[in-house]
């Protein structure tokens, strides 16, 4: 069961497809953070969902917003995969200790061994403040995102 809002939401420290390490907790203070998990890159659904949110940057990461997506793929996959489709923003790897973050967030597929699409939003304070969690083959709306972002 995925965390809910109101929750604080659990920190990490995971590398990014640069290798370079990102803690949720470096965002406190800060920034808002839209927290996306994704199932695995290269695949279809993932792809389409992380282009249009690269088509939309500035409205998911600004002077007021970090987005984070993060998969159990390992850190090269992740290099490749941003080079590949010009993602421009952190791809962070769960992938050792495999699915940790994952199932920190309730958001891990035991059977499948990898995290469903779950989005939170986590305000400056590091409270989670919306989420949505789709299935495996299940695409997220954008303009839900967008909504939750203004009611900040």
């Amino acid at each position: 069961m995925a965390i809910e809002v109101g929750t604080k939401a659990p920190d990490f420290e995971l590398k990014d497809n640069h290798g370079a390490t990102v803690r949720l907790s470096d965002f406190r203070g800060e920034k808002a953070v839209v927290l996306l998990f994704y199932p695995f890159a290269f695949t279809g659904v993932c792809t389409g969902e992380l282009c249009e949110l690269r088509d939309h940057l500035p409205r998911f990461q600004n002077d007021d917003v970090q987005l984070l997506a993060v998969s159990n793929d390992s850190v090269p996959t992740l290099r490749v995969f941003a080079e590949q489709e010009n993602l421009d923003y952190p791809l962070l790897s769960d992938f050792w200790p495999h699915g940790e973050t994952s199932r920190a967030y309730g958001v891990f597929d035991e059977e499948k061994g990898c995290a469903v699409r779950g989005t939170f939003i986590i305000d400056k304070d590091g409270i989670v403040r919306w989420t949505v969690v789709n299935g495996l083959p299940d695409a997220r709306d954008l303009n839900e995102y967008i909504k939750a972002l203004d009611s900040l």
